[in-house]
């Protein structure tokens, strides 16, 4: 298991599988299996049985979970998807770095 340099919020760009060439918003990240679910990626129809909140029920489409090395942040200065790099600034606070640009990705 690597690191994961993805995180909730971030866009990233689907390099490989079905949705290869697509763009989303990261909406939740499981850190343990190494998965990212991205918004309008990998969706799949679901069959809910009615409750109080969906009384009727019926076939929901939904995101399903992606393997994060699938992935890749698009930098938000430069506009590509890109490797990511880790820094320290003057401060001693460590940040996220696009190797394509340099620009940093955190806000300070």
């Amino acid at each position: 298991m690597s690191k994961m340099r993805l995180r909730k919020g971030d866009r990233v760009y689907i390099i490989s599988g079905k949705d290869k060439g697509k763009e989303g918003n990261i909406l939740r990240r499981d850190v343990s299996k190494d998965m990212i679910v991205v918004e309008n990626v990998n969706m799949v129809t679901k069959s809910m049985r009615p409750t109080q909140k969906n009384p009727q029920g019926g076939l929901v489409k939904m995101e399903s979970p992606v393997n994060a090395s699938k992935a890749m942040l698009v930098c938000p200065s430069c506009g590509k998807p890109t490797r990511v790099g880790r820094a320290f600034l003057d401060n001693g606070k460590k940040v996220r770095l696009c190797k394509k640009c340099g620009e940093v990705i955190d806000k300070a």
